[in-house]
């Protein structure tokens, strides 16, 4: 795949807006592309996309949320809404699925190019950098107050919504990638119930689940996606990283290869995984005893294989003998720049709703997303649902080992080419060390792009 094929970046939406590498400099910085009042939120110009008012909330203010969620999460999150605008007469919020976060990223783009936008977005990890540095976030540290800050979140998290001192997010649809085996197989095996610990496990279960036959062939351990967010974890936990704190791509390193080259071997040599089109529905449908998803789709998985067969759940695997850790995942609420302060007012006062405690307990048990609110977790709804599925109860416990991924994986365009890459060794057979040091190559182009406003970001995430 070509690099220009791929989503815009950061360099490139800044020239799209009009910004020269001056501008990039100063936007990194917290100034904005526009006209502006001086307190850094607002900016002539930018108005506000088309949105449909219900008539029973005629003559409050509308904002507008472009939610990156389908399905039982947008349900969950219409839910929200609707008790929201329920609870006050002020406001109408208004959500509306614009498909994935690949999706959201490449409208946002054509939005601020257009200056028709959003109130509100919900950006991946670090990829909000990006429209940061365009000067199209607005601060959110003004509206907090005794109630409503940073310390009622989940710290894990806190950490990647600043930028340069200043908040540009809050904690919402959070994860980390999670383990999930077929339990109800493991138990007639007579393996052990709370799953493989190591991928080196994970290989001597291989051959028992083999013995079982599904649809006409064996029993597969894992489906594999080809997915760069579960590489990351994959390649910490071989002890190495995609990249270092001082900027230079490491993941085509020795430890980067023995990751890639061991998946290789157990899918291709050994036969014991294979590279799905869907790995949660092969996971769901029995076709495979393990796939990696979100702690997110937990919710869901838990629904689909209802009187099939019990999930397990595990941290996400390592190599025997390596620290296991796993990068966070999922999304927080930023508040887009406009010409409106009663918009991004309203918008806060949603933030600071969602904030609740349960509130959060209601978007958790209904995704499977973490609660970010710390107080949620203490909920009598929380603590029932731990105690009916501890499933949830690992999800929470593996944010010991959760903190931000590395440089390589705040920018679109190199998570497509990490997920591009994974997917020639797992489905092709390719030489990892050879695509990895293809790949290399072109991480390191993307981030020495990149550089200057990563380092004006001042960030603090690093664990």
């Amino acid at each position: 795949m070509s690099r220009s094929s791929l989503q815009l970046s950061r360099r490139r939406l800044l020239a799209a807006m009009g910004v020269g590498a001056t501008g990039a400099g100063l936007a990194a910085c917290g100034a904005p592309a526009g006209g502006d009042d001086g307190d850094g939120s607002i900016r002539d110009g930018f108005t506000q996309a088309d949105l449909t008012v219900p008539p029973e909330y005629e003559g409050r203010t509308p904002i507008l949320f472009w939610a990156p969620f389908t399905g039982v999460n947008f349900e969950v999150l219409s839910q929200l809404f609707t008790e929201f605008n329920e609870s006050q007469d002020e406001i109408v919020a208004i959500a509306e699925s614009v498909g994935s976060y690949a999706d959201l990223n490449q409208q946002f783009t054509a939005a601020l190019q257009a200056r028709t936008v959003p109130d509100i977005v919900c950006f991946p990890e670090m990829q909000w950098l990006q429209f940061h540095a365009s000067g199209a976030l607005a601060p959110l540290d003004s509206y907090f107050d005794d109630e409503w800050n940073l310390d009622v979140y989940i710290q894990n998290y806190v950490a990647e919504g600043k930028a340069g001192g200043q908040t540009y997010a809050v904690p919402f649809a959070r994860s980390t990638p999670l383990f999930y085996f077929n339990k109800t197989r493991y138990q007639e095996l007579g393996l052990p119930e709370e799953g493989p610990s190591t991928w080196e496990e994970l290989a001597e279960f291989a051959p028992e689940l083999a013995s079982i036959e599904v649809d006409g062939r064996p029993l597969s351990a894992i489906a594999f996606s080809a997915d760069a967010w579960h590489g990351q974890a994959d390649i910490w936990g071989f002890g190495g990283a995609n990249s270092t704190e001082d900027f230079e791509v490491s993941i085509n390193d020795a430890a980067g290869a023995e990751w890639l080259e061991w998946q290789r071997r157990f899918i291709h040599e050994d036969g014991y995984g294979y590279l799905a089109q869907d790995s949660g529905t092969d996971f769901a449908s029995g076709l495979a005893a393990g796939w990696r998803g979100s702690t997110a789709s937990l919710t869901g998985q838990t629904a689909a294989t209802e009187g099939q067969f019990e999930i397990g759940t595990a941290y996400m695997l390592s190599k025997e003998g390596q620290q296991k850790q796993v990068p966070t995942g999922g999304s927080g609420l930023h508040l887009v720049r406009t010409e409106s302060q009663d918009r991004q007012d309203a918008a806060a006062e949603l933030f600071r709703f969602l904030a609740g405690p349960e509130q959060s307990a209601t978007w958790h048990i209904g995704t499977g997303y973490v609660p970010i609110v710390q107080a949620a977790a203490e909920t009598r709804s929380v603590q029932d649902l731990v105690a009916e599925n501890p499933n949830y109860q690992v999800a929470l416990d593996q944010l010991e080992n959760a903190r931000t991924a590395d440089y390589t994986n705040w920018d679109q365009g190199s998570i497509t080419e990490i997920g591009a890459a994974m997917g020639r060794v797992f489905g092709d057979a390719e030489d990892a060390q050879s695509v990895l040091d293809s790949l290399a190559a072109d991480l390191q182009d993307t981030l020495d792009d990149n550089r200057e406003e990563y380092e004006a970001v001042q960030f603090e995430g690093w664990n």
